[in-house]
């Protein structure tokens, strides 16, 4: 029972960390001028939202009653996405995309510490997934801001 408790608890901080970068790129597609990186943001934060569903879906099969359903209040990726508001009323594409990437760092690291939780098969097959795919955001991102000036 103890374990399922921290696997929901785990399942809810991922969540919130997609809930966040869901809302961060929504932010940044509004503040960026380039169209593809508007394109490209709008695309994240849309996978974001599909990824929190998806595991509001499984905390639900655990039991868990009311999975979480907004984003953190505090903590560093709290923090590093609120940076991105400032960059957004800039409107510099480079200081957006650099904004993005240290969003994205808070969210790899987020889904390192969960991929060490004594998940089920199935449930670590999902998050092994989610998290491939927003570490090769967050390389994208990273590529992106090299390129940008």
């Amino acid at each position: 029972m103890k374990e399922e408790k921290e696997v929901i608890s785990t399942i809810n901080n991922l969540i919130e960390t997609l809930k966040d970068g869901q809302e961060g790129f929504k932010q940044a597609a509004e503040g960026v001028k380039d169209p593809r990186l508007k394109s490209l943001f709008n695309e994240y934060s849309q996978q974001r939202s599909g990824f929190a569903t998806e595991l509001q879906s499984q905390a639900r099969v655990l039991g868990e009653s009311e999975p979480e359903t907004s984003s953190s209040a505090a903590g560093a990726l709290h923090r590093a996405w609120i940076n991105l508001k400032s960059a957004v009323t800039s409107g510099d594409d480079h200081a957006i995309l650099a904004e993005c990437e240290r969003g994205e760092d808070s969210a790899v690291e987020q889904y390192k510490k969960a991929m060490n939780d004594n998940f089920s098969a199935s449930l670590r097959g999902i998050v092994a997934r989610q998290f491939a795919q927003i570490k090769e955001a967050h390389d994208r991102i990273k590529n992106l801001r090299d390129t940008t000036k």
